[in-house]
Protein backbone atom coordinates (compact mmCIF):
# COMPACT_ATOMS: atom_id res chain seq x y z
CA UNK A 1 0.00 0.00 0.00
CA UNK A 2 1.35 3.46 -0.97
CA UNK A 3 0.79 6.59 1.51
CA UNK A 4 1.94 10.10 0.14
CA UNK A 5 2.30 12.74 3.18
CA UNK A 6 1.29 16.38 1.23
CA UNK A 7 1.79 19.55 2.25
CA UNK A 8 4.18 18.78 5.27
CA UNK A 9 7.42 20.99 6.53
CA UNK A 10 10.18 18.25 6.83
CA UNK A 11 13.08 17.97 9.01
CA UNK A 12 14.54 14.79 8.10
CA UNK A 13 17.07 13.99 10.83
CA UNK A 14 19.82 17.01 10.53
CA UNK A 15 17.96 20.15 8.63
CA UNK A 16 14.93 21.27 7.54
CA UNK A 17 14.32 20.74 3.90
CA UNK A 18 10.99 22.75 3.17
CA UNK A 19 7.57 21.50 2.17
CA UNK A 20 7.63 18.03 0.26
CA UNK A 21 5.86 14.93 -0.48
CA UNK A 22 6.73 12.10 1.30
CA UNK A 23 5.94 8.37 -0.42
CA UNK A 24 5.91 5.58 1.67
CA UNK A 25 5.61 2.04 0.05
CA UNK A 26 4.82 -0.64 2.41
CA UNK A 27 7.39 0.06 5.16
CA UNK A 28 9.69 2.31 3.36
CA UNK A 29 10.08 6.05 2.06
CA UNK A 30 10.66 5.44 -1.68
CA UNK A 31 10.44 9.09 -2.42
CA UNK A 32 10.69 12.48 -1.51
CA UNK A 33 9.49 15.18 -3.57
CA UNK A 34 8.67 13.51 -5.98
CA UNK A 35 4.92 12.93 -8.25
CA UNK A 36 2.28 10.85 -6.21
CA UNK A 37 1.00 8.02 -7.97
CA UNK A 38 -2.57 7.36 -8.61
CA UNK A 39 -2.65 4.52 -6.43
CA UNK A 40 -1.59 6.28 -3.38
CA UNK A 41 -3.81 7.20 0.01
CA UNK A 42 -3.23 10.90 0.34
CA UNK A 43 -2.79 12.10 4.22
CA UNK A 44 -2.76 15.98 3.89
CA UNK A 45 -0.49 17.21 6.57
CA UNK A 46 -1.47 20.83 6.01
CA UNK A 47 1.27 22.59 7.08
CA UNK A 48 3.06 20.15 9.91
CA UNK A 49 6.15 19.34 10.79
CA UNK A 50 7.20 15.21 9.81
CA UNK A 51 10.00 14.22 11.94
CA UNK A 52 11.98 11.05 11.81
CA UNK A 53 10.39 8.71 14.77
CA UNK A 54 12.20 9.58 17.45
CA UNK A 55 15.24 7.15 19.18
CA UNK A 56 14.94 6.58 23.07
CA UNK A 57 19.12 5.80 23.70
CA UNK A 58 18.57 4.46 27.29
CA UNK A 59 15.67 3.07 28.18
CA UNK A 60 15.05 -0.28 30.62
CA UNK A 61 11.54 -1.27 29.05
CA UNK A 62 8.33 -3.75 28.67
CA UNK A 63 5.51 -4.34 26.43
CA UNK A 64 3.73 -1.51 28.05
CA UNK A 65 6.84 0.96 28.03
CA UNK A 66 6.92 0.09 24.25
CA UNK A 67 3.32 1.20 23.73
CA UNK A 68 3.69 4.15 25.50
CA UNK A 69 6.76 4.85 23.85
CA UNK A 70 4.81 4.66 20.55
CA UNK A 71 2.28 7.33 21.59
CA UNK A 72 4.65 9.63 22.16
CA UNK A 73 6.28 9.27 18.74
CA UNK A 74 9.38 7.51 19.94
CA UNK A 75 9.78 4.62 17.46
CA UNK A 76 12.50 2.90 18.68
CA UNK A 77 13.81 2.32 22.44
CA UNK A 78 17.62 1.16 23.01
CA UNK A 79 17.66 -1.02 26.20
CA UNK A 80 20.50 -1.05 28.54
CA UNK A 81 19.74 -3.91 30.73
CA UNK A 82 16.94 -6.48 29.96
CA UNK A 83 15.57 -9.29 28.09
CA UNK A 84 14.36 -7.58 24.81
CA UNK A 85 17.30 -8.93 22.83
CA UNK A 86 17.28 -11.18 19.20
CA UNK A 87 16.06 -14.09 21.19
CA UNK A 88 14.15 -12.13 23.58
CA UNK A 89 12.35 -10.38 20.90
CA UNK A 90 11.66 -13.55 18.79
CA UNK A 91 9.72 -14.74 21.98
CA UNK A 92 8.49 -11.93 23.66
CA UNK A 93 7.21 -9.31 20.62
CA UNK A 94 6.11 -11.47 17.82
CA UNK A 95 3.56 -10.10 16.31
CA UNK A 96 2.86 -6.89 17.71
CA UNK A 97 2.82 -4.17 15.71
CA UNK A 98 1.81 -1.36 18.24
CA UNK A 99 4.71 -1.00 19.90
CA UNK A 100 8.12 0.90 19.38
CA UNK A 101 10.71 -1.03 17.89
CA UNK A 102 13.93 -2.20 20.74
CA UNK A 103 17.43 -3.42 20.28
CA UNK A 104 18.52 -4.55 23.40
CA UNK A 105 22.14 -4.83 25.57
CA UNK A 106 21.11 -8.14 27.47
CA UNK A 107 22.09 -8.25 30.41
CA UNK A 108 24.84 -6.04 32.32
CA UNK A 109 28.22 -7.02 33.23
CA UNK A 110 28.39 -5.90 36.98
CA UNK A 111 29.43 -7.59 40.73
CA UNK A 112 27.65 -9.74 41.94
CA UNK A 113 25.52 -7.66 44.32
CA UNK A 114 26.40 -4.32 42.74
CA UNK A 115 24.43 -1.76 40.71
CA UNK A 116 21.47 -2.25 39.86
CA UNK A 117 20.66 -4.49 42.84
CA UNK A 118 20.05 -1.84 44.98
CA UNK A 119 17.52 -0.61 43.07
CA UNK A 120 15.43 -4.12 42.57
CA UNK A 121 13.38 -5.34 45.19
CA UNK A 122 15.24 -8.48 46.73
CA UNK A 123 12.95 -11.20 47.50
CA UNK A 124 11.82 -11.22 43.30
CA UNK A 125 8.18 -11.24 43.70
CA UNK A 126 5.73 -9.29 40.88
CA UNK A 127 5.74 -5.66 41.80
CA UNK A 128 1.76 -4.52 42.55
CA UNK A 129 2.04 -2.00 39.16
CA UNK A 130 2.76 -5.09 37.12
CA UNK A 131 0.18 -7.18 38.38
CA UNK A 132 -2.19 -3.87 37.42
CA UNK A 133 -0.78 -3.68 34.49
CA UNK A 134 -1.21 -7.55 33.81
CA UNK A 135 -4.51 -7.89 34.95
CA UNK A 136 -5.42 -5.79 31.85
CA UNK A 137 -3.44 -7.53 28.94
CA UNK A 138 -4.58 -10.37 26.63
CA UNK A 139 -2.85 -13.40 27.10
CA UNK A 140 -0.16 -13.01 24.40
CA UNK A 141 0.93 -9.97 26.23
CA UNK A 142 0.48 -11.13 29.54
CA UNK A 143 2.86 -14.35 28.95
CA UNK A 144 5.67 -12.19 26.87
CA UNK A 145 5.33 -9.65 29.85
CA UNK A 146 5.99 -12.40 32.92
CA UNK A 147 8.72 -13.44 30.61
CA UNK A 148 10.40 -10.49 30.38
CA UNK A 149 10.03 -10.45 34.30
CA UNK A 150 11.49 -13.84 34.99
CA UNK A 151 14.70 -13.22 32.24
CA UNK A 152 15.14 -9.71 34.26
CA UNK A 153 15.23 -11.29 37.81
CA UNK A 154 17.66 -14.09 36.55
CA UNK A 155 20.34 -14.70 38.69
CA UNK A 156 23.50 -13.32 37.22
CA UNK A 157 26.92 -15.93 37.68
CA UNK A 158 29.50 -14.13 39.71
CA UNK A 159 32.09 -12.42 37.71
CA UNK A 160 35.73 -13.29 39.40
CA UNK A 161 38.18 -12.88 36.72
CA UNK A 162 38.68 -12.25 33.09
CA UNK A 163 37.91 -15.53 31.30
CA UNK A 164 34.78 -15.15 33.30
CA UNK A 165 33.90 -11.93 32.12
CA UNK A 166 34.75 -12.62 28.13
CA UNK A 167 32.39 -15.41 28.59
CA UNK A 168 29.76 -13.61 29.84
CA UNK A 169 29.51 -11.04 27.64
CA UNK A 170 29.71 -14.12 24.34
CA UNK A 171 27.11 -15.63 26.07
CA UNK A 172 24.80 -12.28 25.51
CA UNK A 173 25.90 -11.96 22.23
CA UNK A 174 24.90 -15.43 21.51
CA UNK A 175 21.50 -14.29 23.07
CA UNK A 176 21.34 -11.78 20.45
CA UNK A 177 22.37 -8.73 22.62
CA UNK A 178 22.85 -5.74 19.98
CA UNK A 179 25.70 -4.28 22.37
CA UNK A 180 27.04 -4.69 25.80
CA UNK A 181 26.59 -2.64 29.00
CA UNK A 182 29.18 -2.51 31.56
CA UNK A 183 28.31 -1.20 35.09
CA UNK A 184 30.72 1.23 36.85
CA UNK A 185 29.00 2.38 40.16
CA UNK A 186 30.19 2.45 42.94
CA UNK A 187 26.95 4.00 44.78
CA UNK A 188 27.81 7.35 46.40
CA UNK A 189 25.55 9.50 43.57
CA UNK A 190 22.40 7.01 44.28
CA UNK A 191 22.34 7.11 48.24
CA UNK A 192 24.23 3.43 48.47
CA UNK A 193 27.72 4.15 48.88
CA UNK A 194 30.39 0.55 48.79
CA UNK A 195 28.85 -1.09 45.83
CA UNK A 196 30.77 -3.42 44.49
CA UNK A 197 32.62 -3.14 41.46
CA UNK A 198 34.54 -5.35 38.78
CA UNK A 199 38.21 -5.05 39.19
CA UNK A 200 39.71 -2.88 36.03
CA UNK A 201 41.03 -5.97 34.74
CA UNK A 202 37.74 -7.78 34.31
CA UNK A 203 36.16 -5.00 33.20
CA UNK A 204 38.97 -4.24 30.65
CA UNK A 205 38.55 -8.43 29.32
CA UNK A 206 34.35 -7.48 28.81
CA UNK A 207 35.35 -4.55 26.82
CA UNK A 208 37.53 -6.40 24.58
CA UNK A 209 35.51 -9.88 24.05
CA UNK A 210 32.87 -6.94 23.08
CA UNK A 211 34.61 -5.85 20.73
CA UNK A 212 35.79 -9.23 18.97
CA UNK A 213 32.21 -9.85 18.73
CA UNK A 214 31.98 -6.72 16.91
CA UNK A 215 29.92 -4.78 19.41
CA UNK A 216 29.48 -1.45 20.91
CA UNK A 217 30.53 -1.07 24.71
CA UNK A 218 28.71 1.65 26.66
CA UNK A 219 29.40 2.31 30.41
CA UNK A 220 26.96 2.77 33.15
CA UNK A 221 28.85 5.42 34.74
CA UNK A 222 27.83 8.77 37.25
CA UNK A 223 30.61 10.67 38.45
CA UNK A 224 33.85 12.29 36.88
CA UNK A 225 35.85 9.31 37.91
CA UNK A 226 34.18 6.33 36.53
CA UNK A 227 33.59 7.98 33.31
CA UNK A 228 37.26 8.58 33.14
CA UNK A 229 37.80 4.79 34.00
CA UNK A 230 35.65 3.50 31.48
CA UNK A 231 37.26 5.71 28.13
CA UNK A 232 40.67 4.32 29.56
CA UNK A 233 39.46 0.95 29.67
CA UNK A 234 38.17 1.72 26.04
CA UNK A 235 34.40 2.01 25.94
CA UNK A 236 31.84 3.44 22.97
CA UNK A 237 29.88 5.53 24.80
CA UNK A 238 28.71 6.66 28.26
CA UNK A 239 25.28 5.84 29.05
CA UNK A 240 25.44 8.76 30.86
CA UNK A 241 26.50 12.33 32.04
CA UNK A 242 28.76 12.22 35.50
CA UNK A 243 26.72 14.20 37.61
CA UNK A 244 29.65 15.68 39.39
CA UNK A 245 32.37 19.02 38.24
CA UNK A 246 35.45 18.65 39.51
CA UNK A 247 38.51 20.93 38.79
CA UNK A 248 39.62 18.32 36.33
CA UNK A 249 36.83 18.54 33.94
CA UNK A 250 38.67 20.19 31.28
CA UNK A 251 40.68 17.33 30.97
CA UNK A 252 38.03 14.24 30.87
CA UNK A 253 35.97 16.61 28.42
CA UNK A 254 39.60 16.26 26.36
CA UNK A 255 39.96 12.85 26.86
CA UNK A 256 36.29 11.78 26.07
CA UNK A 257 36.42 14.20 22.56
CA UNK A 258 39.78 12.43 21.77
CA UNK A 259 38.97 8.54 22.61
CA UNK A 260 35.41 9.01 19.74
CA UNK A 261 32.85 8.00 22.55
CA UNK A 262 29.85 9.15 22.71
CA UNK A 263 27.76 10.43 25.35
CA UNK A 264 24.10 9.60 26.57
CA UNK A 265 23.81 12.61 29.02
CA UNK A 266 20.44 11.55 30.24
CA UNK A 267 19.76 14.86 32.08
CA UNK A 268 16.31 14.00 32.92
CA UNK A 269 17.66 11.64 35.45
CA UNK A 270 20.37 13.39 36.48
CA UNK A 271 17.94 16.16 37.63
CA UNK A 272 15.63 13.56 39.17
CA UNK A 273 18.77 12.46 41.00
CA UNK A 274 19.43 15.86 42.05
CA UNK A 275 15.65 16.10 43.48
CA UNK A 276 13.70 17.76 40.43
CA UNK A 277 10.27 16.24 39.43
CA UNK A 278 8.67 16.19 36.13
CA UNK A 279 5.39 17.47 37.48
CA UNK A 280 5.12 20.57 34.40
CA UNK A 281 5.78 17.54 31.94
CA UNK A 282 2.74 15.57 33.67
CA UNK A 283 0.68 18.60 33.66
CA UNK A 284 0.95 19.29 30.47
CA UNK A 285 -2.50 18.42 28.72
CA UNK A 286 -0.56 16.55 25.80
CA UNK A 287 1.24 14.45 28.21
CA UNK A 288 -1.61 13.31 30.82
CA UNK A 289 -4.10 12.62 28.33
CA UNK A 290 -1.81 9.74 27.10
CA UNK A 291 -0.76 7.91 30.84
CA UNK A 292 -2.30 6.06 33.13
CA UNK A 293 -1.98 7.44 37.19
CA UNK A 294 0.90 5.27 37.78
CA UNK A 295 3.25 6.65 35.10
CA UNK A 296 1.71 10.69 36.25
CA UNK A 297 2.46 9.67 40.33
CA UNK A 298 6.53 9.01 38.43
CA UNK A 299 6.56 11.60 36.37
CA UNK A 300 5.91 14.33 39.61
CA UNK A 301 8.10 12.21 42.11
CA UNK A 302 12.09 11.98 42.10
CA UNK A 303 14.92 9.84 42.65
CA UNK A 304 16.22 12.55 45.36
CA UNK A 305 19.75 10.71 46.41
CA UNK A 306 22.00 13.52 45.75
CA UNK A 307 20.43 16.75 46.50
CA UNK A 308 23.47 18.58 46.72
CA UNK A 309 24.35 17.85 43.01
CA UNK A 310 23.10 20.79 40.47
CA UNK A 311 21.65 21.28 36.76
CA UNK A 312 23.98 24.15 36.28
CA UNK A 313 26.77 21.84 36.52
CA UNK A 314 25.55 19.31 34.24
CA UNK A 315 24.35 21.71 31.60
CA UNK A 316 27.85 22.78 31.75
CA UNK A 317 29.24 19.63 31.38
CA UNK A 318 26.97 18.32 28.93
CA UNK A 319 27.68 21.57 26.82
CA UNK A 320 31.81 21.12 27.02
CA UNK A 321 31.24 18.25 25.55
CA UNK A 322 28.72 19.23 22.72
CA UNK A 323 31.52 22.20 21.97
CA UNK A 324 34.52 19.81 22.04
CA UNK A 325 32.73 17.68 19.43
CA UNK A 326 31.80 14.50 21.61
CA UNK A 327 28.70 13.51 20.42
CA UNK A 328 25.21 13.97 22.76
CA UNK A 329 22.17 11.31 22.01
CA UNK A 330 18.86 11.55 23.56
CA UNK A 331 18.63 9.04 26.09
CA UNK A 332 16.03 9.18 29.61
CA UNK A 333 17.17 5.85 31.64
CA UNK A 334 12.97 5.24 31.86
CA UNK A 335 12.38 2.33 33.30
CA UNK A 336 8.99 1.17 35.86
CA UNK A 337 6.09 3.65 37.09
CA UNK A 338 8.00 3.79 40.96
CA UNK A 339 8.19 6.86 42.42
CA UNK A 340 11.32 6.21 44.02
CA UNK A 341 12.42 5.86 40.58
CA UNK A 342 10.44 9.35 39.80
CA UNK A 343 10.72 12.08 37.13
CA UNK A 344 10.42 9.68 33.94
CA UNK A 345 8.05 8.21 31.55
CA UNK A 346 8.49 5.79 28.14
CA UNK A 347 8.04 8.69 25.21
CA UNK A 348 7.60 11.63 27.36
CA UNK A 349 11.09 11.41 28.62
CA UNK A 350 12.75 11.63 25.12
CA UNK A 351 10.71 15.20 25.09
CA UNK A 352 11.84 16.21 28.30
CA UNK A 353 15.13 15.61 27.71
CA UNK A 354 15.32 17.57 24.28
CA UNK A 355 14.42 20.50 26.13
CA UNK A 356 16.66 20.43 28.86
CA UNK A 357 19.46 19.90 25.92
CA UNK A 358 17.99 23.12 24.50
CA UNK A 359 17.77 25.24 27.84
CA UNK A 360 21.57 23.90 28.41
CA UNK A 361 22.48 25.79 25.37
CA UNK A 362 21.65 23.73 22.54
CA UNK A 363 19.52 24.61 19.23
CA UNK A 364 16.58 22.99 18.99
CA UNK A 365 17.59 21.74 15.75
CA UNK A 366 20.92 20.36 17.49
CA UNK A 367 18.23 18.52 20.21
CA UNK A 368 16.28 17.19 17.74
CA UNK A 369 19.41 15.40 15.57
CA UNK A 370 20.22 13.64 19.05
CA UNK A 371 16.95 12.05 19.28
CA UNK A 372 16.99 11.08 15.51
CA UNK A 373 19.73 10.90 12.62
CA UNK A 374 22.88 11.10 15.56
CA UNK A 375 21.50 8.67 17.73
CA UNK A 376 21.00 6.30 14.79
CA UNK A 377 24.58 6.78 13.29
CA UNK A 378 26.28 5.80 16.42
CA UNK A 379 24.52 2.38 17.13
CA UNK A 380 24.79 1.57 13.25
CA UNK A 381 21.24 1.69 13.00
CA UNK A 382 21.43 2.85 9.34
CA UNK A 383 17.35 2.06 8.31
CA UNK A 384 16.17 5.07 10.76
CA UNK A 385 16.53 8.13 12.06
CA UNK A 386 16.16 10.26 9.05
CA UNK A 387 13.79 11.51 6.37
CA UNK A 388 15.07 9.60 3.04
CA UNK A 389 15.13 7.37 0.37
CA UNK A 390 15.23 3.59 0.78
CA UNK A 391 14.98 3.99 4.92
CA UNK A 392 11.58 2.85 7.10
CA UNK A 393 8.81 5.13 7.03
CA UNK A 394 9.05 5.60 11.24
CA UNK A 395 7.73 9.12 11.08
CA UNK A 396 6.56 11.43 13.35
CA UNK A 397 3.76 14.32 12.24
CA UNK A 398 3.41 16.86 14.96
CA UNK A 399 1.98 20.85 14.88
CA UNK A 400 4.07 23.81 15.46
CA UNK A 401 7.63 24.25 14.65
CA UNK A 402 10.31 21.89 17.04
CA UNK A 403 13.34 23.46 15.10
CA UNK A 404 12.88 26.90 16.55
CA UNK A 405 10.65 25.33 19.75
CA UNK A 406 11.42 22.44 20.79
CA UNK A 407 8.32 21.42 23.29
CA UNK A 408 6.46 21.48 20.31
CA UNK A 409 7.32 18.21 19.45
CA UNK A 410 4.93 16.60 22.11
CA UNK A 411 1.92 18.71 19.42
CA UNK A 412 1.54 14.85 17.60
CA UNK A 413 -1.12 14.56 15.31
CA UNK A 414 0.04 11.33 13.82
CA UNK A 415 3.02 8.45 14.21
CA UNK A 416 3.54 5.87 11.43
CA UNK A 417 6.34 2.73 12.32
CA UNK A 418 7.09 0.93 9.28
CA UNK A 419 5.11 2.79 7.15
CA UNK A 420 1.79 2.13 9.24
CA UNK A 421 -0.08 5.07 11.00
CA UNK A 422 -0.28 3.43 14.60
CA UNK A 423 -1.65 6.91 16.78
CA UNK A 424 -3.79 9.82 15.66
CA UNK A 425 -5.13 9.78 12.58
CA UNK A 426 -8.21 8.65 10.94
CA UNK A 427 -6.59 7.72 7.80
CA UNK A 428 -4.26 4.65 7.89
CA UNK A 429 -1.28 4.84 5.95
Amino acid sequence: MKTAIINARIFDGKQSIGVKTVLIDGETIVSIGGEVPDDAVIRDAEGGMLLPGLIDAHVHTSVEGLRDALKFGVTTELEMMGGFTKAGREKQLSGMEDIADVFSAGMGVTASGGHPDELMPGDGEIPEFVLKELANMSEEDRNAMLAAHAHDHEELPELTNANEARSFVAEQVRQGADYIKIMIEEGSVLAAPGLPVLSEEILRAAVEEAHNQGKLVLAHVLTADSSREAIEIGVDGLAHLFIDRPASTPELVDQIAGSGAFVTPCLVLNSSIIGNTASEMADDPRVKEKLSEEWIDTLKSSFNTYPQGSMEDNFRNVMDLHRAGVDILVGTDVSVPVPTLGGLAHGVSVHHEMQLLVEAGFTPVEALQSATAKTARRFNLNDRGRIAEGVRADLVLVDGDPTTKISDTLSIREVWIRGKSVYGSEVQG
